[in-house]
């Protein structure tokens, strides 16, 4: 077992109602585990506690034996956008990382080669953010994260700005370097074809305050396609539970007025 989630349950200040509550999860080394769930259910707030970004009101995040109470090297986090320096070059934004975790030149140089060409960038390595794509903004992103070779990668919707042709491009990307590094991925997103496409598991948050309310084993064949018919079947199922919690979030809503 890699990562063990216990009790987590998360209040802001200045709030009373719990964006989190009681959730109990864990994941073995090498998974990949897809978050989905209404919007504002925590998902993205729960990611942020494994990070050690936010801290939990209750309740215990557990890495390699270790509590969790701040951000480190063995995890990595991927935003929604890609936050690179339009100073520097894609080579450079990939090194960043590297430099700060005092990394020597000739191993981010190594480092930075290697995953630039995993993610098929080699060749823009010398180009500045505003020379080059969104998706390659996120490619870009991916080799940085990837780069500081940390045992867990924690995404949050780090495609949803994209288009469709460049989200399944960079999907099927993403698929093979799991493969090849054999990392655990913890990934947020509000599209259930995409959790069904990457996940071994597909954890489903409750309305708010966010509750586990199922976790689906995933087991089909890879790579997956999306018009497989249980792949359909599976799809339909977790957008019903899905919309049942977005119902709850309207009945709510109607009641109040």
């Amino acid at each position: 077992m890699l990562i063990k989630i216990n009790h987590i349950s998360k209040t802001f200040e200045g709030t009373v109602k719990e964006t989190l509550q009681d959730i109990n999860l864990e994941v073995e080394n090498g998974e990949f585990i897809c978050i989905v769930g209404p919007s504002g259910c925590g998902k993205s707030t729960l990611l942020n506690i494994i990070a050690g970004l936010e801290s939990a009101t209750e309740g215990e995040v557990i890495l390699n034996g270790k509590v969790v109470t701040k951000p480190d090297s063995d995890r990595v986090v991927m935003f929604q956008e890609a936050a690179l320096f339009p100073w520097l070059t894609v080579e450079d934004n990939v090194k960043f990382g590297m430099k700060m975790a005092g990394i020597s030149k000739e191993e981010q140089q190594q480092r930075a080669a290697k995953y630039l060409d995993m993610v098929q960038l080699s060749e823009f390595r010398s180009y500045y953010p505003h020379e080059i794509s969104g998706g390659m903004k996120q490619r870009t992103a991916l080799a940085r994260a990837l780069s500081l070779d940390s045992q867990v990668l924690l995404m949050d919707e780090p495609f949803s700005a994209l288009d469709k042709q460049t989200i399944n491009m960079l999907r099927s990307e993403l698929e093979h370097i799991w493969e090849q590094t054999g990392k655990t991925i913890l990934f947020v997103t509000h599209s259930v074809e995409e959790a069904i496409y990457f996940a071994d598991r597909v954890v489903i948050l409750s309305d708010n305050p966010g509750e586990i309310k199922d976790i689906i084993k995933i087991s089909l064949k890879r790579p997956r396609e999306i018009d497989n018919e249980e792949f359909i079947r599976i799809r339909k199922s977790i957008l019903e539970k899905v919309r049942k919690e977005v119902e709850k979030i309207a009945e709510t809503e109607y009641k109040k007025k």
